[in-house]
């Protein structure tokens, strides 16, 4: 890959369960993938994000970018000239897009880990508090006007919503099969359903995407764990 007429080295530290190598391949921009153990983390990423010590982590020319929606923008940011553009150009737009990529990391995100993580009433209620996050976005895309009548949340091509929502659908499906429930409901939500399968039959995304039957042994197995630990006072 060239940037600026030099070499550059791209790394993505990420696991089974992170697919946040969407914008990467969405831009054609060689990458090392280096899969980490969730549970046990190698040096790399914890020296990486010394804070939160956490993964998905970009390392670009030995700097790390970490956080997965920050990540996207510096995508964008950095390789400004490669097409396809996954931030609006305007700036109101680009607000917008903004506004909702907090909204899937800062509500819908929380919910979807809680399901993962709950038992019995509390994976029951948090199931309820993701259904109602997933109908925010049904009627976003019904009625804002930068979403409405439009193939994705980025207009015709997908964008920085997209990304940071469908980063998250492998998941989601696999975690649906694990509790037996579920969370997008094509019948209450016809435009969210409709957008998840354009998203993932996509050029660039299908290929990326956790396997599905791999994801749904870890979050089976991982719940069974969770099973089994004390009930927290």
């Amino acid at each position: 890959m060239e940037a600026c007429g030099e070499e550059v080295q791209v790394q993505l530290l990420g696991g089974s369960t992170s697919p946040y190598v969407i914008a990467l391949a969405h831009k054609g921009i060689h990458y090392e993938y280096i899969e980490e153990n969730i549970q046990n983390k190698s040096e790399l990423p914890l020296k990486s994000n010394p804070v939160h010590k956490k993964i998905t982590v970009l390392i670009h020319t030995g700097k790390p970018v970490c956080e997965s929606t920050i990540i996207v923008q510096y995508i964008d940011e950095t390789w400004d000239t490669r097409a396809p553009f996954l931030m609006p150009k305007d700036p109101y737009d680009r607000a917008i897009a903004r506004f909702w990529a907090a909204f899937i990391d800062d509500k819908l995100l929380p919910c979807i880990r809680a399901v993962f993580r709950g038992q019995g009433e509390h994976c029951h209620k948090s199931v309820e508090e993701t259904v109602a996050n997933f109908l925010i976005l049904e009627e976003a895309l019904r009625t804002h006007l930068c979403f409405s009548g439009k193939a994705y949340f980025g207009g015709d091509g997908i964008g920085f919503v997209d990304i940071a929502l469908g980063g998250l659908l492998t998941f989601v499906n696999a975690l649906e099969k694990g509790i037996d429930s579920v969370l997008i409901d094509a019948e209450k939500m016809p435009l969210l359903s409709a957008w998840m399968d354009r998203f993932c039959e996509a050029d660039g995304v299908k290929e990326v995407m956790p396997d599905p039957v791999k994801l749904l042994e870890f979050i089976c197995a991982t719940r069974v764990k969770f099973a089994s630990l004390p009930a927290a006072n």
